[in-house]
């Protein structure tokens, strides 16, 4: 029983070690962005690209899809999902390495603009270090304005309206419901839910997000099946 409770201390001590460390490095990761380039200056050059769109130009539908699918919960949190973390943490215990990260839009933002795609506890960190700094800087709506205006939406396409242009000829604003609501579902996995190179899983993907829509009851079922049809 002695042994048995030595290797749990043992494991704990370990642990918090580990997460002490990767906590400071996060930090440092965090800093050393931020010391290349100040979020102030980063959000002005993002803001001054020739295809970035303000948010009072997007289609409602277009980002009650995006919020719907990505982070349901994003007004009400302040930067970070707990119950979104904690569903990954138990995912990504069980398989033993990062699988699913519970990343909020502005964790994710964070990611677009100053990290890598790399899967990393000391990257996934630093993020939490960066929402925290963008929530207290910016409005939610600033904030998922610059989110869409920095995915990546497969075939080269970076930004919404690159992504509607590119795919379907025309201006965001334009956009059909159907077509909003498709560009809402690629940025999860753009190589895959490009409607250009896998139009099945496309549509796929366009159903899982209105599904998110219904069931967060952003639009009805009804409405939903219009949309497909």
């Amino acid at each position: 029983m002695k042994t048995f409770l030595k290797i749990i201390l043992v494991i704990f001590v370990v642990c918090f070690s580990i997460g002490i460390f990767a906590v400071g490095s996060g930090y440092d990761m965090y800093k050393e962005a931020l010391d290349n380039m100040p979020l102030s200056q980063k959000i002005e050059e993002i803001k001054s690209d020739e295809n970035y769109i303000s948010i009072d130009k997007l289609p409602k539908i277009y980002l009650d899809a995006v919020v719907a699918v990505e982070d349901h919960r994003f007004y009400n949190h302040p930067g970070i999902d707990i119950i979104a973390i904690g569903r990954a943490a138990i995912n990504d215990i069980k398989a033993m390495k990062l699988v699913e990260g519970g990343s909020t839009i502005t964790q994710q933002l964070s990611k677009n603009i100053y990290f890598t795609q790399e899967k990393s506890f000391i990257r996934k960190i630093a993020e939490v270090f960066m929402a925290f700094n963008i929530e207290k800087n910016y409005s939610k709506d600033e904030i998922l304005e610059l989110y869409v205006n920095t995915s990546y939406f497969g075939d080269g396409y970076t930004g919404v309206r690159e992504a509607s242009l590119g795919y379907f000829g025309k201006e965001p604003q334009n956009l059909s419901d159907s077509e909003a609501v498709m560009l809402a579902g690629i940025p999860n996995s753009p190589s895959n839910y490009s409607p250009t190179k896998n139009p099945e899983l496309a549509r796929k993907r366009q159903k899982q997000v209105l599904d998110k829509m219904v069931k967060y009851e952003y639009i009805s079922k009804e409405e939903a099946n219009k949309i497909t049809n």
